[in-house]
């Protein structure tokens, strides 16, 4: 890949020496167990190196933080390959995408602690404008925003070209072009929803007499004083100075693409933040809402956002209060991830070991899948898993090809989109998307575990077939947020 050898040459970012201090509030918590941590800067240091050079990566950040303190926050490439600028690790901003999302979360969950919100109203009694029932007879409640069951089609055109194209956030929900359709009953089944979200925001802004931005920075960033972060677009003055340029990749050269503007659809994922900034969020939240003197959450709220919501398939990870379930014991661990046109994020957290990370990733389109293999990479070191033993009782048929049910329905469907799987051998498929192949092995009834890719240590991607045969459903282990329907056998 041209370009790879500049970014290497800044590859090594060092640990931020300023951060190292102890939050006795969660030094008093479990913690997890040092020896898991020796060497895992190093290690993250090793994965990045093969990163850069396989996935075409400009930059990216990784930022740790253990038993009440921030381990490392690294940075590796380049920020700016044209000026010849790296990535600090310590003020770098990076594009969280949908992490974005916790924050709205978060904002929404100290509505519900104020007694001004609750999870079981209809989300109706808190807006001024109404959105089309479409034949639907239940309403959509606020807990069906935190788990992403509110019925809602996918919604397209969320950013806006240029700086004059932005519009504050109500003049975008309220237009009836950019209402998605409710195309199922709320509370039936995952799918994920960028406007939902959006909603979720609006109804801190109103219940709250703040605007979103506002509220997030006077109630979360200042707080715990992720003094870089914002939800603001355009950035200015030193947050514009120290933001990752995003790339991608023409002929074989990494190429600089504008600044994205989301924030028409704000609290679904128009933040920028430093590895710094995130890691305060996180500590906050390993912290059940404490960070120093600070505290925004009581403890039962934090509790209870970890807490499983939504469950698509019987043996698979379920959706939480927001949080996304990405193992259910061993230990834990929750997170979210976050995808923009140019950078690709994720934070997880164990809460149970006080240990999480966030990584972010911005380059060519491999980069995408940089960022997947970096975030198992880390969980593979520090909370190793072993394969689950094969299944050899029957196996039930599954081959067929299976369609998103994250998708605007007033469209024709691409058949292109759609998984299409094949079996291999009696206990084996084989899975293929966008042009790669995955082979899986059975471990369970109509449940079968990754081979393809995957670590030694973990962590093992999960697909189970579920469902009457009138309505036969696919659904994977790492993405609670949505599934797949038989629609050719």
């Amino acid at each position: 890949m041209a370009g790879t050898a500049i970014v290497l040459s800044f590859l090594f970012g060092a640990p931020v020496s300023t951060m190292a201090q102890t939050d006795p509030a969660q030094a008093a918590r479990s913690s997890i167990d040092p020896a898991r941590l020796a060497g895992l800067g190093e290690f993250v240091d090793g994965v990045m190196a093969q990163q850069i050079a396989t996935r075409e990566i400009a930059g990216a950040v990784v930022t740790v933080v253990a038993n009440g303190k921030i381990l490392f926050s690294r940075g590796y490439g380049y920020a700016d390959i044209e000026r010849n600028i790296p990535v600090d690790g310590e003020r770098t901003l990076f594009r969280p995408g949908s992490v974005s999302k916790l924050f709205t979360w978060t904002a929404l969950m100290q509505q519900v602690e104020l007694g001004r919100v609750k999870l079981d109203d209809p989300i109706d009694k808190y807006l001024d404008f109404t959105i089309p029932a479409n034949g639907r007879t239940r309403p959509i409640l606020i807990r069906h925003l935190l788990d992403h069951t509110p019925g809602f089609e996918d919604l397209g055109g969320i950013t806006a070209e240029s700086v004059s194209g932005l519009i504050p956030l109500d003049t975008f929900l309220k237009n009836p072009k950019n209402i998605p359709a409710r195309v199922r009953e709320p509370g039936v089944e995952t799918s994920y929803s960028n406007y939902g979200s959006a909603i979720a925001g609006y109804i801190v802004q109103r219940v709250s007499g703040e605007a979103f931005a506002d509220y997030i920075d006077r109630h979360i960033f200042d707080p715990l004083g992720m003094t870089s972060a914002t939800f603001r677009e355009p950035l200015t003055g030193e947050r514009a100075a120290n933001m990752a340029t995003g790339y991608k990749l023409v002929d074989g050269k990494l190429v600089a693409k504008p600044f994205e503007l989301y924030s028409n659809i704000m609290p679904a994922g128009s933040a920028s933040a430093s590895g710094p900034d995130l890691a305060r969020f996180m500590l906050a939240h390993l912290g059940d809402g404490r960070l120093g003197n600070v505290r925004i959450l009581k403890p039962e709220t934090m509790r209870l956002m970890r807490t499983s919501l939504t469950r698509n398939a019987p043996s698979l990870q379920p959706m939480a209060h927001g949080y996304m379930v990405l193992r259910e014991q061993g230990p834990r661990l929750i997170g979210h991830g976050g995808n923009t046109a140019d950078f690709h994020s994720y934070m997880v957290l164990a809460p149970e070991a006080n240990f999480a990370f966030f990584v972010s990733t911005t380059g060519g389109q491999g980069s995408y899948g940089g960022r997947t293999e970096l975030m198992n990479a880390i969980i593979g070191r520090v909370f190793p898993a072993a394969p689950a033993p094969r299944w050899t009782g029957k196996a039930a048929p599954a081959a067929g090809s299976y369609r998103t049910n994250r998708r605007t329905y007033s469209e024709t469907p691409n058949p292109a989109y759609d998984i299409k799987v094949t079996a291999q051998g009696e206990h084996g498929l084989v899975t293929e998307a966008g042009g790669s192949k995955t082979y899986w092995e059975q471990i369970g009834p109509e449940l079968y575990e990754q081979v393809t890719g995957a670590r030694a240590g973990g962590p093992y991607e999960r697909l189970q077939f579920y469902g009457p045969a009138d309505d036969r459903k696919l659904s994977f282990g790492s993405q609670p947020h949505v599934l797949f329907r038989l629609v050719k056998p």
